[in-house]
């Protein structure tokens, strides 16, 4: 194993870069003067210990640990094992959140039964729903999988910044100014219920309902902070 790879896999320098970004995360929150917009279902449903299923766009999972509310409740995400999911899974838990990781090598079975279980105690779950690799901004049917299976209700949510700049990542990840900024933090709720047996075109037409629900909330967060909203690139 070259000395680089050593250093990319040891847990210490892991859980030092993890500690660093999540440094980052609390002064960019802490230094932000926010508006909550949309949350009073979701707060209230938190607070009665009733589990969801949250969505948002890998572009802006930053802000993700300040979102939904940890002071009324818990949500566990779920993570991709490799090395780049297995980061943000460290900086969340180090923010306040339980992670999941769902790696190949896991059972589809034994994944569902641990999802299932936290829901049972009345954990939320939470998705990138274009991760972890992209497309950008294309759903993936993981958020279905998972309303499906728990038979829980789906709230998107999102957040923008005033002042911020997009890194040069496949999902553009926006990076928000560390002082001075003003941001908004979004949340909806996707309206409909994903049958147990839907056919393939029930699946797609509900996953581009979801999609298009997504990336309205994120160019509403965006136009109120006077960000130009993202644009599907051209075929």
């Amino acid at each position: 194993m070259s000395l680089r790879k050593k250093i990319a896999d040891s847990e210490a320098v892991l859980n030092w870069v993890a500690r660093r970004i999540a440094g980052y995360a609390r002064m960019a929150y802490r230094s932000t003067k926010w508006q909550r917009i949309g949350f009073e279902e979701l707060d209230r449903l938190a607070e009665a210990g009733e589990p969801v299923v949250v969505v948002l766009w890998h572009q802006r999972l930053v802000m993700s640990p300040f979102l939904y509310p940890l002071d009324k409740g818990r949500i566990c995400t779920i993570t991709s094992a490799a090395r780049a999911g297995s980061m943000v899974g460290r900086v969340q838990h180090l923010l306040g959140m339980d992670t999941i990781a769902m790696s190949s090598h896991k059972r589809h079975v034994a994944l569902s039964r641990e999802v299932l279980g936290m829901t049972k105690q009345g954990v939320s779950i939470g998705i990138a729903a274009d991760g972890p690799r992209g497309p950008e901004r294309v759903l993936s049917t993981v958020p279905l999988i998972w309303a499906r299976t728990t038979g829980k209700r789906v709230f998107c949510m999102t957040y923008s910044v005033k002042h911020g700049r997009e890194a040069n990542s496949w999902d553009r990840m926006l990076l928000p100014r560390v002082w001075g900024n003003e941001g908004v933090f979004l949340c909806k709720e996707w309206q409909h219920e994903v049958p147990r047996k839907a056919t393939d075109e029930q699946t797609e037409e509900l996953r581009l309902s979801l999609e298009t629900q997504m990336n309205d909330l994120t160019a509403e967060a965006d136009r109120m902070v006077g960000r130009t909203p993202w644009e599907p690139p051209v075929a």
